[in-house]
């Protein structure tokens, strides 16, 4: 789904309020995004993902002791989406499932969570998958906005929505001893600003976003998170692979921590922001490029505010 056709689609709109076309690729830089077909849900895309994780990993579906969705996506309030996971995957009765529900972050959530029950010795194998869809919210959103009531303010605040994305990605985790040649976890630190907890809200129909003060609340977040970190060394990474929200986030974040932009990925314009999965989804885009013992170290700001980087090791 192309931004010049969510242009067309507004166009009246546009036409009316005086507001040039192009502003998704213009300020964003977003020139598309992906929609699931009619019928094809987010937890079957995460399903789809899991079951290629595992397959991609070696690893019997019968040996998966944990399985956790991350997605911001959901149907209802209960049961839990990990449920129709778990079922399609046909994970076994012992598998515990769960959702963990962070915005942006719940995947680097989700890593955390998995890691220490494998350390505690509570599991063998973690699967941990995200399936986002932004078709609904992006057809709701289109259709308020081309209402003859729409305003300049409603383009401004429903903006973000408009950048969502649709896909899923899923990881497996063991404990390092028993497959000494996967990619190692090292651990991370993370940081709050709650205070700025209604700057983004959003449900399945509609996401309300101050649009600024998120960018400068979050960057600021940030800049704390790294100032904490400084025991860690992360100056020097060989890849920097930041949660997807737009060229604008992108850069701010890289020109306040000082990186080399040339490390920091980008899928955001192909792909648009597709929540908790847009992580992992540009880790999986770049690995062919990285080469054993490279530092990789995921980061991702989730509304919230919450901020969380985490260290893998090639």
């Amino acid at each position: 789904m192309t931004s010049d056709q969510i242009d067309e689609e507004l166009s009246e709109t546009l036409q009316r309020l005086r507001l040039r076309p192009g502003m998704l690729q213009r300020i964003a830089g977003i020139q598309e995004r992906r929609w699931w077909p009619e019928g094809f849900s987010f937890a079957d895309g995460a399903a789809m993902a899991g079951a290629k994780a595992l397959s991609e990993a070696g690893v019997d579906a019968r040996d998966v002791g944990l399985l956790i969705n991350t997605s911001v996506s959901r149907a209802h309030l209960e049961p839990s989406t990990a449920v129709a996971i778990h079922h399609a995957l046909e994970l076994p009765q012992s598998a515990l499932n769960f959702d963990i529900a962070n915005a942006c972050l719940g995947f680097v959530n989700g890593i955390q969570v998995a890691a220490n029950m494998i350390d505690a010795g509570q599991i063998r194998y973690a699967l941990i998958v995200a399936g986002e869809s932004s078709r609904q919210a992006q057809q709701a959103t289109i259709d308020r906005l081309r209402l003859p009531d729409a305003t300049r303010a409603d383009i401004r605040e429903q903006f973000a929505t408009l950048t969502l994305g649709s896909g899923a990605a899923a990881m497996v985790l063991a404990a390092a001893d028993t497959h000494p040649r996967g990619h190692r976890l090292i651990g991370g630190v993370g940081r709050a600003a709650t205070q700025h907890h209604e700057l983004c809200v959003g449900d399945n129909t509609r996401m309300r976003t101050d649009a600024k003060g998120l960018l400068d609340a979050g960057v600021d977040l940030a800049e704390a998170t790294w100032a904490h970190a400084g025991q860690w060394d992360w100056q020097n990474m060989d890849l920097y692979v930041m949660h997807q929200v737009s060229v604008a986030h992108t850069s701010a974040v890289v020109d306040r921590l000082g990186l080399d932009p040339r490390r920091v990925p980008a899928t955001f314009p192909l792909l648009g922001n597709v929540g908790p999965a847009s992580l992992p989804l540009t880790l999986a885009h770049h690995a062919d490029s990285l080469s054993s013992g490279d530092r990789v170290l995921c980061m991702g700001v989730g509304s919230g505010l919450n901020t969380c980087a985490l260290e893998i090791v090639w």
